[in-house]
């Protein structure tokens, strides 16, 4: 069973269109990448807190709890890595108080929704985050390869 994570993509309308709040990790595990915010599920917490108190630490945005919507699971499996195995559960939200600030764990910024920076993100993110932007509640499984980078294996469970 992999770490229990909570990750929720902030999504706006803009005059350019839908926009979601990644960030681009300044250390720890996969710093360098953009990623989704959101971080550890603590014990006792479900994980809709978790998600709420992970956007207040990596962005400074306070969500309400009835505010974020399920929005699927990730179960990770690093093979060669077992240890970075994770079961993510994702959320989306709309709705928020509070300025986008940068923190030490992350620098927050608005991208299209249409136009990912998938290059700069881990390899699976092309596979799941477009259907979960979409509005589209769904279950994957992402294996990655030896090299802890390349997806070995992708699947819709649900």
């Amino acid at each position: 069973m992999g770490a229990p994570i909570a990750l929720c993509f902030l999504l706006r309308d803009s005059p350019e269109g839908s926009q979601v709040l990644l960030g681009r990790k300044k250390r720890g595990f996969g710093r360098g990448k953009i990623v989704g915010l959101g971080g550890h599920i603590e014990p006792g917490e479900s994980p809709a807190e978790a998600a709420v108190r992970e956007l207040f630490e990596e962005a400074g945005v306070v969500l309400e709890v009835s505010a974020v919507c399920p929005a699927g699971t990730i179960d990770f499996r690093f093979p060669a890595r077992p240890e970075w195995d994770m079961e993510c559960v994702m959320f989306t939200c709309r709705s928020w108080s509070g300025e986008v600030i940068e923190t030490e764990e992350i620098a927050p910024a608005w991208y299209p929704v249409e136009s990912l920076p998938i290059t700069d993100m881990w390899q699976d993110a092309d596979h799941w985050l477009p259907v979960v932007l979409s509005g589209v509640a769904s279950d994957f499984l992402v294996v990655m390869a030896e090299d802890n980078e390349t997806v070995a294996q992708f699947a819709v469970l649900g």
